[in-house]
């Protein structure tokens, strides 16, 4: 029997792209990981992910840059992927206000650059990571993937709306198979030292304090990311397909007479910053010390995924309790630092 040509996940060095690449490792799979490992935060972390992916004998890492189109190409000439999940980017609301040239590049022009590849490979399906942020401005709870989304309020959103876009187009008008998903408020072990997961537990065990923004009256949909590479795994291989239903004069977002559709892949279960609070003060046995600020430029108040597209096409629905998640997390941060106790960790306010 042939061997499969290997899957690509691009971002394997990141959160999400490493817990993907070790699932789909883990069933044997052949994975070439694709990562610039850039300095945004630490690279220290990004090369102990890939340590952790070092071991599994199918798994293979390639640096490279995402906006090299040259790169790009002889990354896809080499290895002939039928089926590509574009994890990939330039991440961050906030940050975007700094660098917006780092969007750019990535997120846009790396973008084009993997579909472009993906056009001229023949390409099976290509998944890749959109975000919930594209939400914007619209108020209507839950968020669904039939509402419109046009008025993100940061860079970041607006490439990701963008990449939406262009993944139709390439699915109009060469056939490319794509699937964009909506991540939401993504944690867990190996998560991203610029998140509120990872910011309050390290404040918190160093007895430092927490910035609350909106006064702390945010709400998010966090979701596990073992439940977002579950919605992943099973997509992967369900191409995206050609709505026959689909109506030019009442058009649904979500699908298209192209092979394009979009899923939310949240936990279904907003969660208050103020309840997040005190429940990692319960998993580390300490009480934080909260620094109350207003909205900050870019940010939403509150975000709710609608998952009953996602749960209709592959039968699944993140359902990770935040009070089991967290516990995981706050678990896994104290054996990755080395954290055995309290002891000289911080003063307790």
């Amino acid at each position: 029997m042939k061997p499969l040509p290997p899957l690509l996940v691009t971002g394997a060095a990141g959160f999400i792209g490493f817990h993907l690449a070790r699932r789909l490792s883990e069933q044997g799979l052949s994975i070439v990981g694709f990562d610039d490992l850039n300095a945004y935060y630490d690279p220290a972390l990004k090369r102990a992910r890939l340590a952790e992916l070092a071991i599994f004998p199918h798994f293979s890492f390639v640096q490279g840059d995402l906006g090299d189109a040259d790169a790009v190409k002889a990354l896809f000439a080499e290895h002939r992927f039928t089926h590509v999940a574009h994890l990939a980017a330039q991440a961050g609301v906030r940050y975007s206000r700094e660098n917006p040239e780092a969007y750019g590049r990535s997120n846009l022009t790396g973008f084009l650059n993997i579909l472009e590849a993906c056009r001229h490979a023949g390409v099976e399906h290509l998944v890749y990571a959109s975000s919930s942020s594209v939400y914007g401005a619209n108020a209507k709870m839950p968020f669904a993937v039939s509402d419109r989304a046009d008025q993100p309020l940061s860079l970041y959103a607006a490439t990701k709306k963008a990449n939406e876009a262009m993944a139709h187009s390439y699915a109009h008008m060469f056939g490319l198979p794509s699937t964009g998903l909506r991540f939401f408020t993504v944690y867990g072990p190996w998560g991203r030292p610029d998140m509120a997961m990872w910011l309050f537990t390290e404040a918190i065990l160093k007895g430092e304090p927490i910035t609350l923004f909106n006064e702390g009256r945010m709400r998010r949909d966090f979701t596990y990311v073992d439940d977002v590479v579950e919605g992943i795994a099973r997509l992967i291989f369900k191409p995206a397909e050609r709505d026959p239903n689909w109506d030019a004069f009442s058009p649904d977002p979500a699908t298209s007479r192209a092979p394009h559709r979009l899923y939310n892949i949240g936990n279904n279960a907003p969660v208050e910053l103020m309840h997040l609070v005190e429940t990692l003060e319960k998993a580390i046995g300490r009480t934080a010390v909260k620094r109350f600020a207003p909205m900050q430029a870019g940010d939403v108040e509150a975000t709710f995924a609608d998952v009953s597209a996602l749960a209709e096409a592959v039968d699944f629905r993140p359902a990770t309790p935040i009070e089991e998640g967290v516990v995981r997390f706050v678990e896994w941060y104290k054996s990755f630092h080395g954290i055995t106790g309290m002891t000289n960790i911080g003063p307790e306010e």
